[in-house]
């Protein structure tokens, strides 16, 4: 008799994809990776058990077929999921209090999955995560973060690994073709903050700017067919859809804005790799709407990569 597997029972991997302990030994056109570390985040922790939360979730999706939109009236990610080219890599090794050990061990789980041919995907945690990343890739990208903050802080007081420094490690790599961050709207940025971005050729795009360029004028900010990183922040999201973000802000996105957006990117661009952070689940109470949204925004991304005639060719690849 078949299992019947309702989203509560199992180990919980990813959309129940097949879980790779070695990424050394890494077969999947897809690999996603958790990285359970919040010490980047100074005001309230709690984003470390996101990886585990945003993988619960994900379960309500994972049929085995791929799943169905009612609105496009059709099917994504079957093939990823029914050929079994979607992995769990696991969890990153998070040291306690040792930061720089444990970015580390992220960038080196991120290029063993890139070296072994597979888009990272990768689950926080706090944005602090995504420079250790975004280090980890040797080709030249652009760099498209969604959020309400710019994440650029100064490197003062010794502290340079906060969710708050990740964009301005960014913005000075050499393999950053350039950084557009969309949705800021916080009041607690410094002027020179902002002013500094912009100066340094990079693009901030405020909520009001983004709702008049719509998600196919966020896409066309970079030359079609750009190879990008996208980093998405749930506090791009309006803080009345997530109770479970320490950092949220009014005047956010919807999620059919967020999901357009990105829609329009993989239309529009290939996808090197992305990561979706600072979902809290200790203050995600009673449904755990939050990591459910998370989980959605990472799902729906795929869906749309996947669907893409340049993701074919890579379905063709694996097949050969």
């Amino acid at each position: 008799m078949p299992r019947v597997n309702r989203p509560y029972v199992g180990i919980p991997s990813f959309l129940r994809s097949r879980i790779v302990e070695d990424i050394a030994g890494l077969d999947a056109a897809i690999a996603v990776l958790g990285v359970p570390f919040d010490e980047g985040s100074p005001f309230l922790p709690g984003s470390r058990l996101g990886p585990r939360a945003l993988r619960e979730h994900s379960l309500r999706f994972a049929s085995g077929r791929g799943y169905y939109d009612p609105e496009t009236r059709r099917e994504y990610l079957v093939e990823e999921m029914t050929r079994g080219l979607i992995a769990d890599a696991g969890d990153v090794d998070v040291h306690p209090a040792n930061a720089e050990r444990t970015f580390a061990n992220i960038t080196e789980a991120v290029r063993g999955i890139i070296a072994r041919g597979a888009m990272p995907v990768v689950l926080g945690g706090d944005h602090s995560i995504t420079y250790p990343i975004f280090r980890a890739f040797d080709e030249k990208l652009h760099v498209i973060h969604f959020d309400a903050h710019t994440d650029y802080a100064p490197f003062e007081n010794d502290l340079r690994h906060t969710n708050s420094h990740a964009f301005r490690h960014i913005a000075g790599m050499g393999n950053t073709l350039s950084l557009t961050q969309v949705g800021i709207r916080s009041l607690r940025h410094s002027p020179d903050q902002v002013e500094e971005v912009i100066a340094s050729g990079n693009r901030i795009i405020p909520m009001g700017e983004f709702r008049r360029l719509g998600p196919a004028g966020i896409a066309a900010l970079l030359p079609e067919g750009s190879r990008v990183y996208v980093s998405i922040d749930v506090d791009a999201l309006d803080m009345s859809l997530v109770p479970g973000c320490v950092s949220a802000e009014p005047n956010g996105m919807s999620y059919p804005e967020l999901r357009d957006s990105l829609k329009a990117i993989a239309e529009r661009h290939d996808i090197a790799g992305f990561d979706f952070v600072e979902v809290n689940p200790p203050l995600d109470v009673g449904t755990g709407v939050t990591a459910y949204l998370g989980a959605l925004t990472v799902i729906e991304f795929l869906g749309h990569i996947c669907a893409q005639p340049r993701w074919a060719a890579r379905r063709l690849a694996r097949a050969a």
